[in-house]
Protein backbone atom coordinates (compact mmCIF):
# COMPACT_ATOMS: atom_id res chain seq x y z
CA UNK A 1 0.00 0.00 0.00
CA UNK A 2 1.01 3.34 -1.56
CA UNK A 3 1.73 5.88 1.68
CA UNK A 4 2.89 9.18 2.45
CA UNK A 5 4.69 11.11 4.84
CA UNK A 6 5.75 14.18 6.43
CA UNK A 7 9.57 14.21 6.99
CA UNK A 8 9.63 17.77 7.84
CA UNK A 9 7.57 21.25 6.65
CA UNK A 10 8.76 21.30 3.27
CA UNK A 11 9.69 17.77 2.64
CA UNK A 12 6.79 14.61 2.08
CA UNK A 13 7.70 11.44 0.62
CA UNK A 14 6.10 9.07 -1.31
CA UNK A 15 6.54 4.73 -0.63
CA UNK A 16 4.90 1.25 0.29
CA UNK A 17 4.66 0.81 4.33
CA UNK A 18 7.19 -0.85 5.91
CA UNK A 19 5.23 -1.02 9.70
CA UNK A 20 3.67 1.45 12.08
CA UNK A 21 5.31 2.51 15.22
CA UNK A 22 3.43 2.97 18.52
CA UNK A 23 4.12 6.26 18.52
CA UNK A 24 2.13 6.92 15.27
CA UNK A 25 4.97 7.64 13.39
CA UNK A 26 5.34 5.21 10.17
CA UNK A 27 8.29 3.53 8.04
CA UNK A 28 7.98 3.56 4.43
CA UNK A 29 10.20 2.51 1.33
CA UNK A 30 10.80 4.12 -1.67
CA UNK A 31 12.77 1.56 -3.38
CA UNK A 32 16.18 2.71 -2.41
CA UNK A 33 15.63 3.77 1.10
CA UNK A 34 13.15 3.78 4.27
CA UNK A 35 12.25 6.76 5.50
CA UNK A 36 10.20 7.52 9.10
CA UNK A 37 7.42 10.54 9.19
CA UNK A 38 4.34 11.23 10.02
CA UNK A 39 1.79 9.80 8.19
CA UNK A 40 -0.90 12.31 5.48
CA UNK A 41 -4.03 11.10 6.34
CA UNK A 42 -6.18 10.54 3.88
CA UNK A 43 -9.52 13.04 2.99
CA UNK A 44 -12.48 11.73 4.77
CA UNK A 45 -16.05 11.21 2.83
CA UNK A 46 -17.54 14.01 3.93
CA UNK A 47 -14.47 16.15 3.25
CA UNK A 48 -13.98 15.03 -0.31
CA UNK A 49 -17.89 15.86 -0.66
CA UNK A 50 -16.66 19.55 -0.05
CA UNK A 51 -16.18 21.86 -2.88
CA UNK A 52 -13.94 24.00 -0.60
CA UNK A 53 -11.66 20.24 0.24
CA UNK A 54 -11.61 20.09 -4.05
CA UNK A 55 -10.57 23.58 -4.52
CA UNK A 56 -7.69 23.58 -1.74
CA UNK A 57 -6.58 20.08 -3.62
CA UNK A 58 -6.51 22.15 -6.71
CA UNK A 59 -9.09 20.06 -8.73
CA UNK A 60 -11.53 23.09 -9.46
CA UNK A 61 -11.08 25.51 -10.30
Amino acid sequence: MLRTIIVSDYIHVQGTLVRALDDGDIVICTGNREFLGRPISPLSPSEMASPTAIRTAGVAG
